[in-house]
């Protein structure tokens, strides 16, 4: 038997319609994971950590394979220096691999800022907790689920 991915389990205790989507096989892009799942590469989210002080970090949340304004992040954190977490910072922080990070079910609190690109698809796909594993609901759904986060403009133009 196929055990749930940990965040379907969160969203289905939060009454939070979705599905989960398995590949088949390793994904190697963000094309390839979105063709797998009948979508466009901007409808996937990234949950992406950064690093503000040694013990405080923030998740980022972006769909597609734009790049997050580093100059815009800064100013929105009132921070003069911000770096990714490492792949160790990752897993420590949100209990998930890169790869499969969601913001949802964390090891800590953490604030969550939102792109307005994750806003302008009516469906998308996001991090399991599980690689290899998609979660798939409506915008609004993920939205609503997060609760009260930040939503603006962090990509780079």
């Amino acid at each position: 038997m196929i055990q749930r991915p940990p965040i379907s389990t969160i969203l289905t205790n939060q009454s939070i319609p979705h599905s989960v989507f398995r590949h088949l096989a390793s994904v190697n892009s963000l094309e390839q994971a979105a063709a797998e799942r009948g979508q466009t590469p901007d409808q996937i989210v990234r949950s992406i950590l950064f690093r503000l002080e040694q013990t405080q970090f923030v998740m980022v949340l972006v769909a597609g394979p734009g790049q997050i304004s580093w100059r815009t992040l800064r100013q929105q954190l009132g921070q003069s220096r911000i770096t990714t977490a490492t792949p160790e910072e990752v897993l420590a922080v949100t209990g998930y691999p890169i790869g499969a990070v969601a913001p949802f079910g964390l090891c800590q609190p953490l604030p969550i800022l939102v792109d307005e690109s994750v806003t302008k698809q009516e469906e998308l796909s996001i991090g399991s907790g599980v690689r290899g594993t998609a979660i798939i609901l409506r915008t609004a759904d993920l939205l609503r689920a997060l609760g009260d986060v930040t939503i603006g403009n962090f990509k780079a133009a």
